[in-house]
């Protein structure tokens, strides 16, 4: 027992390198195994050793295959994307159906819009409308006095017209025969016409050859029809000084006198008491 427990120390080191070799270069199924038994008792003391824990290639390769469904996942996109210009000729549809729906309205006769008034314009807008609608050559850029001599040709024209105008207006009428008119009679209380006359109270005749009459005056209102009653003022001429504050006197329209006097004395109809 002894001799063969320490054959069995003495060719464990021999069986270690022969396992390690075998695993590195992971030999087929179909080789014949090792026919020794201490070779089968290394194997057993070899593979505790050996950490089970480490993942093999294979298993990380297993691990990391399922997260690449996730990457995988944004390939549906591109086709969604790739769908996108299919689905746009059904959106340019409408617009077909739109402009056939709106061609039988467009053949409908237009309803008779009424005329607009057209626009009072003066004299200088409608100028300034027919410039702006001008479409020929421009004038060329003149100078100020070429300016001013086009301006007193114009004006020299003009001056001749108008006297060929008025020399022929004179020569026709110095050939008409004139029609004397017959010298009537001036009628000049005809053409004074009727003149003003007020009836008043005199005020004052502390002036010389003048006097103040107060007219009073009444009459009605014209919405309420109550009588109302108002007076005013007037100075007057008196030549002879005849009458005096109190006298109820008659006064006529007359010329300028004075500053303040376009009245003169008629009669006095009754005197002071």
């Amino acid at each position: 027992m002894l001799e063969t427990d320490e054959n069995v120390n003495e060719e464990t080191p021999d069986v270690d390198e022969a396992a390690a070799e075998p695993a590195a270069e992971s030999p087929s199924p179909d080789e014949p195994a090792a026919d020794d038994a201490p070779d089968q008792v290394a194997e057993e003391v070899v593979a505790p050793e050996e950490p089970a824990e480490q993942p093999t290639a294979e298993e990380v390769a297993e691990e990391s295959a399922p997260d690449e469904p996730a990457a995988e996942e944004s390939v549906p996109d591109e086709p969604a994307a790739e769908e996108a210009p299919a689905e746009e000729p059904a959106a340019e549809e409408p617009p077909a159906e739109e402009a056939a729906a709106e061609e039988p309205a467009a053949k409908q006769p237009p309803a008779e819009e009424p005329a607009e008034p057209e626009e009072a314009l003066t004299a200088k807008e409608a100028r300034k409308r027919s410039r702006s609608l001008h479409t020929g050559d421009a004038h060329p850029q003149r100078s100020a006095e070429e300016r001013a001599q086009q301006r007193a040709e114009i004006r020299r024209k003009k001056a001749v017209q108008r006297r060929a105008y008025r020399q022929k207006q004179r020569e026709r009428r110095s050939s008409e025969p004139r029609a004397e008119a017959p010298t009537a009679p001036v009628d000049h209380a005809a053409q004074q016409g009727t003149l003003k006359v007020r009836q008043g109270v005199v005020v004052s005749d502390k002036a010389d050859k003048t006097i103040t009459v107060r007219i009073d005056v009444a009459r009605q209102h014209r919405m309420y029809k109550k009588i109302v009653r108002t007076s005013s003022t007037l100075h007057a001429h008196d030549e002879q000084n005849d009458a005096h504050v109190g006298d109820t006197v008659r006064v006529i329209e007359s010329r300028p006198l004075s500053r303040s006097k376009r009245w003169r004395l008629v009669e006095v109809l009754e005197r002071a008491r």
